[in-house]
């Protein structure tokens, strides 16, 4: 039987993906390097979004599936059915990677706010731009 953790509160759960070693330049960044690689994963699993000190609702900006990137200092690495899985607080994480310029549908075009594209699920902003 396989386990699946359920954060709690404003938490998230990320699988991590394998470091880039390689640069755009082509230059390789050996390990142990002092210049240590972004660090970025896979959503799993978002809490429900409540602040336990406050007790009030959190807009969780990121849903499973979101790739996302972290400091090396965020939350708590636990293992579950020997996955190594790091649990931290959504205000932890340092924003959500999009790559919608590969997407055969929208093309990364800027979407109006009520629109979603189909195919990479990416939705219009609500903010205007500038």
């Amino acid at each position: 039987m396989r386990s699946q953790l359920r954060p709690l509160f404003d938490r998230v759960v990320i699988k991590e993906l394998d470091p880039d070693r390689v640069r755009r330049s082509g230059l390789l960044v050996p390990p142990g390097s002092d210049e240590p690689p972004p660090q970025h994963g896979i959503v799993l699993a978002v809490g429900p979004g409540l602040d336990w000190w406050d007790h009030v609702g959190v807009v969780m900006p990121v849903k499973p599936g979101d790739h996302v990137v972290f400091p090396a200092s965020a939350g708590t690495w636990v293992e579950v059915d020997e996955e190594r899985l790091l649990v931290c607080r959504v205000g932890e994480l340092l924003g959500v990677l999009e790559r919608v310029e590969d997407c055969p549908a929208c093309g990364g075009r800027p979407l109006g706010p009520q629109e979603a594209c189909p195919v990479c699920g990416r939705e219009g902003s609500s903010v205007p731009e500038r």
